[in-house]
């Protein structure tokens, strides 16, 4: 099976948008046992996207595209696809009660030009879109007047939006493809979600005792991202699971202090779920990273289960009133320091009534630092019910990638301390 995804929209080509779904649609299909062969991305031009398009179908089993089904003047997808193709656009009065229904349970009017979201090209199915107004569709190109000897393809036209993309393509699209393309022998894919290891040092891990089943052909890949690293697992035959599965089991011997999760698994999921089953609470103490702690663990379902209060204590004056902090253990040691880091774990667990809590300070750059304190120095501290523990580390990055990182190394370290106490 070849499939072909063609992203349009001028503010991709722009830099002004960063395109997400080449690597989310890339790996959602190799988790349904398919690869992509060619990617591609266009501006919102209608000779582009024709163009893009037809080649496509010159090569391809399915063609996805993304973007372009919205309601403004440049979302022409939708036009310029059923033009090519010969096919009438209709209205669908389902479809346009959809969209009403949208913004009416919002208590907004619904704007005339939405309207066009609601024509879909003879033939089409439609993808229910439930998080947004545009619908996906679905076209099977039966015969494909570019394709050698009219051979069918199929096109799939998602919206843009990832929150709209994405939800559609698990519920509509991979039953699409798993009904039309149906694999040939058995399939098995598994990914380790891991974090405070770098890629190399990874690969220099595991691979060697991989071996045997690599050189029996599984495939095995590592994808690194800012403070994580992936390891995945591919096989294919009547054996796949069972190599996966032994891929897996010798994975963790080896790297258990540095796997998290698995599969779509977040560090902020993985700790909610950890404390929600354990029934207990967190509270939170950031200075450096300004609550970025707190906006990753909210962004989880069910976090207020778990979280019970989060504390930007940016100025030490913040720190003395609201945590505690004791002025002469800023005066001796100042904000970036062990004991301040402890004082204010302690002091959040106790305003926060919470069963553990984690504080943060350190000096993000790039400005700031001094020899024995330089730019990236980080002081972590965790408490818990059996005490308070501290670490610190240099995070010498940018200030984003350094709150990321320190996001990263405080909630793996607290994981790791819940699993030492079981």
């Amino acid at each position: 099976m070849t499939i072909e995804l063609i992203n349009t929209g001028s503010e991709l080509m722009l830099g002004r948008v960063l395109n997400t779904h080449q690597q989310w649609l890339c790996a959602r299909f190799a988790d349904l046992g398919r690869t992509v062969t060619r990617q591609v991305a266009v501006p919102d031009g209608s000779a582009d996207i024709e163009n893009a398009v037809r080649e496509g179908l010159s090569r391809a089993d399915l063609v996805v595209t993304t973007g372009g089904l919205g309601p403004t003047c440049d979302d022409i997808t939708r036009e310029r696809i059923a033009g090519m193709l010969g096919l009438v656009l209709h209205h669908d009065p389902a479809v346009e009660a959809q969209i009403r229904s949208y913004f009416v349970g919002r208590g907004r009017p619904v704007p005339e030009r939405t309207k066009v979201e609601a024509m879909v090209p003879e033939g089409a199915l439609v993808l229910p879109n439930r998080h947004g107004t545009a619908p996906g569709l679905a076209i099977r190109v039966d015969p494909n007047p570019f394709r050698e000897g009219g051979r069918a393809s199929w096109l799939v036209m998602l919206p843009g939006p990832p929150r709209e993309l994405r939800p559609m393509f698990d519920t509509e699209v991979a039953p699409l493809v798993l009904r039309e393309f149906p694999l040939e022998g058995g399939f098995a894919c598994r990914t380790l979600k891991t974090t405070g290891i770098g890629e190399s040092y990874m690969e220099e891990l595991v691979s060697g005792p991989l071996r045997h089943l690599t050189d029996a052909g599984m495939d095995l890949g590592f994808c690194a991202r800012v403070g994580e690293v992936d390891v995945r697992f591919v096989a294919r035959g009547p054996a796949a699971a069972a190599v996966v599965a032994e891929a897996e089991r010798i994975t963790r011997g080896l790297a258990a202090q540095y796997i998290f999760g698995e599969q779509d698994d977040t560090l902020e999921s993985v700790l909610v779920r950890e404390l929600a089953r354990r029934g207990q609470t967190l509270a939170l103490a950031e200075s450096c990273t300004g609550g970025h702690i707190a906006n990753r663990i909210t962004n989880v379902p069910g976090a207020s289960a778990v979280l019970n209060a989060g504390f930007v204590t940016y100025a030490n004056a913040a720190k003395v009133s609201v945590l505690g902090v004791p002025e002469s253990v800023l005066r001796d040691h100042g904000a970036v320091s062990e004991p301040t880091a402890r004082a204010m774990a302690e002091g959040a667990r106790r305003v926060g009534a919470a069963d553990w809590a984690i504080s943060v300070t350190g000096i993000a750059g790039p400005s700031g630092g001094t020899s024995t304190k330089p730019v990236g120095t980080v002081h972590f501290a965790i408490a818990g019910p059996d005490g308070t523990e501290a670490f610190h580390q240099v995070n010498a990055f940018d200030r984003e990638t350094f709150k990321y990182i320190t996001a990263q190394q405080a909630m793996s370290r607290l994981l790791r301390r819940l699993a030492a106490v079981c």
